[in-house]
């Protein structure tokens, strides 16, 4: 696919998605007005570090959903229909963060109705989530390497992933199923076996 074609193709897809993350907005909202989530408005309830905790839950909770609920879009009968939209884009652009299937797209944002119904959200939480969230899935699809050679293997650091990280699953489509952080795929040892290598070998340039 040409450079050109494949940025409009992953603009269409992620303005589908923007209205569907929307929708699912809405939808919360609703649940909220009728008094069906754990949501609260008054900071002063629980107080400032409550909405910091609970950030740092949301984005764990979200880490681990999307880790197994991507391994299973990667099955060949369940790819086929919903995934394979996303990895049309081998070499993405930042505009494939959200280039997903309808479809994906729901599944994408589906644990965020269900989360604010077990977890005292503040709605703040929710939109530094979203900040965070965004940032991290456009840095993953930068298509460059941002992050300095030995970054993957350092004590703190080498739990983060990286745009390599990311960059690989689009051209093995096999590995690399994790998000913000590289836990599940150490743990499950779904990393690319060679990624390290392939890391340091792209920043040193």
């Amino acid at each position: 696919m040409a450079r050109w074609r494949q940025s409009w193709y992953e603009v269409g897809h992620s303005l589908s998605t923007a209205g569907i993350f929307a929708l699912v907005g809405l939808v919360i909202y609703g649940m909220n007005a009728a008094d069906w989530t754990a949501m609260y408005t008054s900071i002063a309830k629980y107080g400032d570090g409550s909405i910091l905790f609970l950030l740092l839950l949301l984005v764990i909770f979200h880490d681990t959903w999307f880790y197994w609920m991507h391994r299973a879009i990667h099955q060949p009968s369940l790819f086929k229909i919903i995934h394979k939209v996303h990895h049309q884009s081998h070499n993405p652009t930042p505009w494939a963060a959200f280039s997903f299937h309808p479809l994906e797209a729901f599944l994408e944002i589906g644990f965020l109705p269900i989360i604010v119904c077990l977890l005292p959200l503040h709605p703040l939480a929710i939109v530094l989530f979203s900040l965070w969230s965004i940032l991290f899935n456009v840095m993953g699809h930068l298509g460059y390497e941002i992050f300095p050679k030995g970054f993957t293997q350092h004590p703190i650091f080498k739990w983060f992933n990286t745009p390599t990280h990311h960059n690989l699953h689009h051209q093995r489509s096999n590995c690399n199923y994790g998000l913000y952080f590289n836990f599940w795929d150490r743990v499950m040892q779904t990393n690319h076996k060679k990624y390290h290598e392939i890391f340091d070998e792209i920043s040193g340039r």
